[in-house]
């Protein structure tokens, strides 16, 4: 079953290639959607695909890449709209 989820992303996650990491991450996965920096120093994305592999996407997410020091997710599920043709870096 398809699931679509909003997550923002807190700790030392700029500068560090959260968002490239993140990327490659949803790409392996089959993840579609979007992640971007947001001025507070924070990081947004939104994950859409099957539940499971949302899923290990957020776990993911907790962990991040290795200079990255996630301190708090939120995460917000919401319905699937199959909008997402691909996963992207929004600048």
């Amino acid at each position: 079953m398809k699931t679509t989820s909003h997550v923002l992303i807190s700790g030392r996650v700029q500068g560090v290639f959260y968002r490239a990491s993140t990327k490659s991450k949803a790409e392996q996965l089959g993840i579609k959607g979007w992640i971007r920096n947001t001025s507070d120093g924070n990081v947004e994305a939104v994950f859409e695909g099957e539940e499971e592999f949302v899923e290990k996407m957020i776990n993911w997410c907790y962990q991040g890449p290795p200079n990255a020091k996630v301190e708090y997710i939120k995460v917000t599920k919401k319905e699937s709209t199959n909008k997402y043709d691909s996963f992207s870096i929004k600048y």
